[in-house]
């Protein structure tokens, strides 16, 4: 490899690294992707995003899909911070569907995108807020009660897949966190993969009104995370909120989202995405990484 163009990319603070990687000719690695969201020796970002048609993806074996290579043509090939692949990411996807209308390789309106969790359907205009439809939170298989750790501090929480796992934890105070949040433990046996870990504060049960902080299973804590904003928007209907299908909104460090649950029991979520910058990494970098 002697040259890569990226293009960075944030969603409510949630920044990522996209790649044009169109006919799957990349060759993707962990380690190209952990020096790529280097904050200091890299371009420093929360996760790397491929972005290749969906029949070129399943040619290359380190992309670990799991769905058939059919229906969208576009497919978003979602990396971690730390190496790692993801199911899914409502800010990345958000990104991912700004991307593609800004590069004229589709038209503002409905889209349908790839992923690892399954299709997804966006609604892309030319200006203002992303609206994706994440499909239904999946709560069999999670743990109806668990425990999250911050050290010696161990705090009830609530599990489910959007698709990838989170673990929800709701706080009377959010302001009780550390500044920095340490790594959480999770229980190995309902978390056997690990799972993003969301601090959630009810500000209002009439308003409908979250605040949220997210550790994100493979990249730290992060200003924010869409599914984590899923999962805490569904388990706060559950446990706090009338589930009424009307939208919450939910505050993260690096912003707002709203989260909004269909009658048919799909969660959509609606947010900011923004092109930041366009750059080619050098060839003597690429040498060190690749």
């Amino acid at each position: 490899m002697t040259t890569l163009r990226f293009t960075k990319g944030e969603g409510t603070g949630n920044d990522f690294v996209l790649l044009g990687d169109y006919e799957g000719s990349l060759t993707l690695t962990g380690d190209l992707v952990r020096a790529l969201c280097d904050r200091r020796f890299g371009i420093g970002a929360d996760g790397v995003i491929r972005v290749v048609r969906t029949e070129r993806a399943f040619e290359a074996p380190e992309v670990e899909v799991a769905a058939e290579p059919t229906g969208p043509e576009w497919f978003m090939d979602y990396w971690n911070a730390d190496g790692t692949v993801s199911e899914m990411c409502g800010n990345g996807i958000r990104v991912f569907g700004r991307y593609l209308v800004s590069r004229g390789l589709v038209q503002p309106g409905r889209l349908t995108v790839g992923t690892r969790g399954g299709p997804r359907v966006l609604h892309v205009p030319e200006e203002g807020d992303i609206e994706v439809d994440m499909g239904p939170a999946v709560w069999q298989g999670y743990p109806e009660r668990t425990a999250v750790s911050l050290g010696d501090v161990s705090f009830p929480a609530v599990g489910v897949g959007l698709p990838n796992p989170h673990a929800v934890v709701l706080l009377e105070d959010l302001g009780a966190l550390p500044d920095e949040l340490p790594a959480p433990s999770l229980s190995g046996e309902d978390f056997p993969a690990g799972a993003n870990v969301e601090f959630v504060e009810v500000l209002s049960t009439s308003r409908r009104h979250l605040q949220m902080r997210v550790y994100e299973r493979g990249s730290a804590e992060t200003l924010s995370c869409g599914t984590g904003a899923c999962a805490a928007a569904v388990v706060a209907a559950r446990t706090s909120l009338a589930d009424d299908h009307e939208p919450i909104r939910v505050d993260v460090p690096g912003g707002t989202l709203q989260v909004r649950q269909t009658s048919a029991g799909s969660v959509h979520l609606t947010g900011p995405a923004e092109l930041v910058a366009d750059g080619t990494m050098t060839p003597a970098w690429l040498e060190r990484y690749t």
